[in-house]
């Protein structure tokens, strides 16, 4: 069982993709409002948002696991793309608030072959690993984007060991996204980064590569609560980034909805 530290990985920041989208009931009122309107005003309950993440699909059955805190806020319909086709409606199964993590399912089945599989040992400090999924999405490529790094620590913010802290650049909408192993396999859910401005006024410096992810660990308990079957194997040697990120548009899917706003702290 992982430890769970209270407070956890919080104050990081997620970064599910969020883009304004004013409510129907609020349009009067939002029309009146500057775009550059100061951040400590209180949120409005009322205004709704476009949200997208990344999630994969971890069973045959089409259960899709992604961060919580993409869909956590959803109002209507939650929708999953997978590359070149149709979006299709997603229902959430199960969620854990305190691990950042949300499942859910889609109404299609999927081959063994087309299903993320879980690295069954313990990974290192300085393994090579492939983050991949939809950051920015509407503003930067619509396909998936890869990068790679290294695992930095074995543990997160205040010695969080759920965590991994990864050197792999993510952005807005990697929320939620598989980390892969040099075998392809996954080894986290991508889930939050460093908040770059707070650690400026804290410590007068920009920090630099420093994301976190779920370890696998965390997310095998989850799954097996939900009684949700999942494969895991054995790494077998590394493979090429490439064909990491040939295999993973069978199973990474853009998840999107629109939301409640939350104001940032």
């Amino acid at each position: 069982m992982e430890t769970i530290k209270t407070g956890g990985i919080a104050a990081a920041g997620d970064f599910s993709n969020a883009k304004s989208k004013p409510s129907k009931a609020s349009a009067k009122s939002d029309s009146a409002k500057s775009d550059d309107e100061p951040a400590e005003k209180p949120s409005d309950p009322d205004r709704l948002v476009s949200v997208s993440g990344t999630g994969f699909v971890v069973s045959k059955s089409a259960h899709i696991v992604t961060n919580n805190h993409v869909v956590a806020n959803c109002v209507g319909d939650i929708h999953g793309n997978l590359a070149g086709q149709a979006p299709v409606k997603l229902r959430v199964v199960s969620a854990d608030e305190e691990n950042d993590l949300g499942l859910l399912q889609g109404p299609k089945k999927f081959k063994e072959k087309d299903i993320a599989t879980n690295r069954a040992s313990a990974v290192n400090s300085g393994d090579q690993v492939v983050a991949i999924g939809y950051p920015l999405h509407g503003l930067l490529t619509s396909d998936l984007t890869v990068t790679t790094g290294i695992i930095s620590s074995l543990a997160g913010l205040h010695n969080d060991t759920r965590f991994l802290q990864i050197s792999a650049p993510v952005q807005p909408g990697n929320s939620g996204g598989p980390l892969h192993d040099g075998s392809g396999n996954v080894v986290g859910v991508v889930s939050a980064k460093l908040d770059a401005l707070r650690m400026v006024k804290a410590t007068g410096d920009i920090p630099q590569n420093v994301n976190f992810a779920i370890k696998t660990g965390a997310l095998r308990d989850f799954l097996d609560n939900s009684a949700v079957p999942y494969q895991t194997t054995e790494p077998s040697g590394d493979s090429k980034t490439a064909d990491i990120a040939s295999a993973a548009p069978a199973y990474t899917m853009l998840i999107s909805c629109t939301a409640h706003h939350v104001e940032r702290k």
